[in-house]
């Protein structure tokens, strides 16, 4: 009998599989495979082929980026694709120095490499280098600058080329280096009194025999090695060539905040002369921040295979959201369409969105170098644009029924269904461009907190937040992208208080009016339609008016100032000089009631659950309980959002 193949990893199957086929054999027919000590064999054997196939299929695993787990083998298979993991982040500060008391015959001033400055921030110290020597200028004395300075220690590394070990490697000893602050030098010997820079590239595009350039990958327990030329794609090193390297080993994120900077560093004059008497002051322009740790593994299997099907060129979205990330590493999550999907359409554009990890928005310069250096990926006649982020906010109102027979603290119980809604929050599900919040999980997740939650009626709120131009005329456009419900004739759109230039003494708010299919979309000054009809089915559009609330009563300020598009979940306020804002940072926020309960985040969109601005509210189920079997005291909720008429 042929052995039986098998492809579990069960280990009685396996036992069972041995011993049908012992049975199978005419000199073990008799045999009592339970009792015997034959059993101690069938175990042994059983056990060693578990453990065979169980090798087996780990190792398989570790064949293919997908399944693979040991970051050395998810590594190796990306740079089989040509794709290089980021390396850890060093943060970033900016500082005006003011050096003072240097001789007056210094016209010039060279901070050297290495450390310059000594920051501290939550009674954590750190080290700030530079990479290379940065030059201000100096008169009269004193000498004033502005630098960036990167967290961590500089370190210098140096390598002898032997041509007689053809597989020389030049690995650096350190991890957590920045990859960024690398410099390469090389000298024909180390007596050379002269050197040559390399730089670092990403592909061979371009490269030819002379060019001075180096590629790096990561290496085992996350090091860096360098590869040089091999005189056909790149320069080759020669025997006894010296080759100096310097980069930066960092702590990453951890320094992010830091403000507080004492200079530490040396100076030398324009002769190369040490200046050892002098006065140095640093102050923080903007501080340390785009710190961050090292590429995750599952960041990897994402971007390493997009990237490689863009072959470095820039032509379908997906194209620019791979590579977006290997110009600025500092990117939490990406957005990319082609202008060909706006209404009304912009042929030949991209338009791109970047959530920074460490950091709300992108700033004007560093959205300017993206939309550079992608300009050297993209095809002939197409404009790449990189447009400011857009937060859509997700809130609920969840009413909780428990029975109060099977729970202890009803605080604890409601503290615990905020941890679980928080846990989703904070998921990749919602919290990204093309994030989706899903209605029925979460009201699942709401129930599945404990066994004495009967059930919950959960309302859902969209807002987006509008920063107003304060003290000028300005017009204002906020985009939802998830259409809006509109069975109330008002009221349907609601905003937080402000005030503006016509009536600076009062608070006043955003509302609509429905305007009903084929009637104008004039006001009365009481706000109603000027044509009363009752709300119809598939009503598009709205007009907004302003209004206070005096006495508990509306009272209409401006009709007319403004449109809402329903279906398309738009809102267009015309022309308005805001004065101030009821919320702080001038933010004004507009809140709107989603047609579908589950809410997706288009195009520049960033979709959050706002579980600050969500309520809990805790109700005890009489019936559940047996308190009230026949439910004449039961508290019911309606499913159907309603509330004040203002936020």
């Amino acid at each position: 009998m042929t052995f039986t193949q098998f492809t579990n990893l069960n280990f009685e199957d396996i036992k069972a599989s041995i011993k049908d086929y012992l049975r199978s054999n005419s000199n073990f027919t008799d045999f009592d495979f339970e009792g015997s000590n034959l059993s101690v064999i069938i175990n042994t054997l059983a056990y060693n082929t578990y453990l065979t196939a169980f090798n087996t299929n780990m190792a398989v695993n570790e064949s293919f980026i997908d399944t693979a787990t040991l970051r050395e083998n998810i590594v190796s298979l990306a740079r089989n694709i040509g794709y290089v993991p980021r390396s850890k982040r060093a943060a970033i500060a900016n500082i005006n120095l003011s050096i003072a008391g240097i001789s007056s015959n210094t016209s010039l001033v060279a901070i050297q490499p290495g450390i310059v400055a000594l920051g501290n921030a939550s009674d954590a110290n750190y080290v700030f280098s530079v990479p290379e020597e940065i030059t201000i200028s100096a008169s009269n004395g004193t000498a004033l600058g502005s630098l960036n300075i990167y967290q961590g220690n500089f370190i210098t590394q140096n390598f002898v080329v032997d041509t007689s070990q053809p597989n020389q490697r030049f690995v650096l000893p350190n991890a957590n280096i920045d990859t960024s602050t690398i410099r390469v030098k090389v000298k024909d010997t180390q007596a050379s009194t002269t050197s040559t820079s390399f730089r670092l590239v990403d592909n061979i595009i371009g490269i030819n025999s002379t060019s001075n350039t180096y590629l790096i990958q990561e290496t085992t327990d996350e090091k860096y090695e360098l590869l040089f030329g091999d005189g056909v794609f790149g320069k080759k090193l020669q025997n006894n060539n010296y080759v100096t390297v310097s980069y930066i080993v960092t702590n990453g994120k951890e320094s992010n905040g830091v403000s507080n900077f004492t200079f530490s560093g040396i100076i030398n004059d324009q002769d190369g002369a040490a200046i050892t008497s002098f006065v140095a002051t640093p102050t923080a322009v903007t501080p340390a921040s785009n710190g961050d740790d090292i590429e995750s593994v599952s960041s990897i299997k994402t971007y390493a295979p997009r990237l490689y099907s863009s072959q470095y060129r820039a032509v379908t979205a997906s194209d620019y959201e791979a590579i977006l990330p290997t110009l600025y590493p500092n990117i939490d999550s990406v957005t990319a369409y082609g202008g060909e999907e706006l209404d009304p359409p912009q042929y030949g554009r991209v338009f791109l969105a970047v959530k920074p990890r460490n950091g709300t928005f992108l700033s004007k310069s560093t959205k300017d170098s993206i939309v550079q250096s992608l300009k050297s990926y993209s095809v002939a006649g197409i404009v790449p644009q990189l447009i400011d982020i857009k937060y859509l906010y997700v809130e609920l109102d969840s009413y909780v029924y428990y029975d109060p027979n099977y729970t202890g603290d009803v605080d604890t119980l409601k503290s615990n269904i905020n941890y679980s809604l928080s846990q989703y929050a904070s998921s990749n599900e919602v919290n990204r461009f093309g994030g989706r919040f899903r209605y029925s999980k979460t009201i699942g997740l709401i129930d599945d907190v404990s066994t004495s939650i009967t059930s919950n009626i959960t309302h859902v709120k969209i807002r987006r937040n509008m920063v107003a131009a304060i003290a000028q005329n300005a017009a204002y456009e906020l985009c939802f992208d998830n259409e809006f419900y509109r069975q109330k004739p008002r009221h349907n759109i609601k905003s937080s208080g402000f005030t503006i230039a016509e009536f600076p003494n009062d608070t006043v708010y955003i509302s609509d009016s429905i305007v009903p299919n084929n009637i104008s979309a004039t006001l009365t000054t009481q706000g109603a339609l000027a044509a009363s009809a009752p709300v119809q089915q598939g009503v598009k559009t709205g007009a907004l008016f302003l209004f206070k609330i005096l006495n508990g009563e509306m009272v209409i300020m401006i009709n007319n100032i403004g449109s809402v598009n329903y279906e398309k979940g738009e809102i267009l306020l015309n022309t308005l000089n805001i004065i101030s804002t009821a919320k702080p940072n001038n933010v004004i926020e507009v809140e709107a009631v989603p047609l579908s309960n589950d809410v997706v985040a288009r195009k520049e969109l960033y979709l959050q659950l706002d579980i600050a601005n969500s309520n809990i509210y805790m109700r005890k189920d009489l019936i559940a309980s047996g308190a009230n079997v026949s439910g004449t005291t039961f508290e019911s909720q309606s499913s159907y959002s309603n509330g004040t008429i203002v936020r």
